[in-house]
């Protein structure tokens, strides 16, 4: 019988009254034993699958290699990007600013560096790597391509640091490559063209940025996504976060 029962002898007659300095069974608090058994304690919530683990700049080894396996592999893509640039000669000598329309796919390592990773300084890291590679490799921009990594790879840190790392959208890739190529643009449109009106220098950012968005932003993020879906990234946040939901 629980002890929130009343006993049945306290409602017979003669019953005795209980004293002053006794205690009411049926106003004692219940004890210990009578909360209810089986119920798991209350825990923290475990941070998202989709973010690093914590602390941030605690890089594990394979979070380093991917990064620097990354910037790597674009130094190639950029040896060969930029013959691309004589694909486009023509229109360039009819709309100079247009040289601005390939620039989106120089930004590309800082942003799938950071969306696999997810930790900060993976986007710098994998942009200079790849451009220090590239200039090492004879690159036709030679050192101008190690500040160009620096800038990039440092518009694309700015846009995730403004979530604390905590958002990998489309919307928030597609800034990092807006950044990117907002910083390059500065770079650029006084060291390379210093000789151009502003009229000209305004329409060379209008392309710096759509390209960031689109050949960064948008093709950088599908890139991950496609390869996350494949169960190659497992071991990273955008792995867990996209190779799951792709599965299900």
């Amino acid at each position: 019988m629980s002890s929130r029962s009343t006993p049945a002898s306290a409602t017979g007659p003669g019953a005795t009254a209980p004293s002053a300095g006794s205690t009411d069974p049926t106003t004692s608090t219940p004890s210990a034993a009578s909360a209810p058994t089986g119920a798991a304690p209350s825990r923290p919530a475990s941070p998202s699958p989709a973010l690093a683990r914590r602390p941030l700049m605690a890089f594990r080894t394979v979070d380093l290699v991917l990064t620097v396996a990354i910037g790597v592999v674009f130094a190639f893509v950029f040896l060969a990007w930029g013959q691309v640039y004589t694909l486009v000669t023509p229109l360039q000598l009819v709309l100079p600013p247009s040289v601005g329309m390939l620039a989106g796919v120089w930004f590309l390592p800082a942003l799938v560096a950071v969306l696999i990773v997810r930790r900060p300084g993976a986007a710098l890291l994998a942009e200079l790597i790849a451009a220090v590679l590239e200039m090492a490799l004879g690159g036709q921009w030679g050192v101008g391509t190690v500040v160009s990594g620096v800038l990039q790879g440092g518009g694309v840190e700015l846009a995730f640091l403004l979530t604390a790392y905590r958002r990998f959208t489309l919307p928030f890739a597609m800034l990092g490559g807006v950044l990117a190529a907002a910083l390059e643009w500065i770079y650029e449109r006084f060291s390379y063209y210093p000789e151009w009106s502003w009229a000209s220098a305004w329409g060379l950012l209008a392309f710096f940025v759509v390209s960031g968005a689109v050949l960064c932003g948008v093709l950088g993020w599908f890139l991950v996504r496609a390869l996350a879906s494949t169960g190659a990234l497992g071991a990273f946040p955008a792995g867990r976060q996209w190779g799951r939901r792709s599965r299900a």
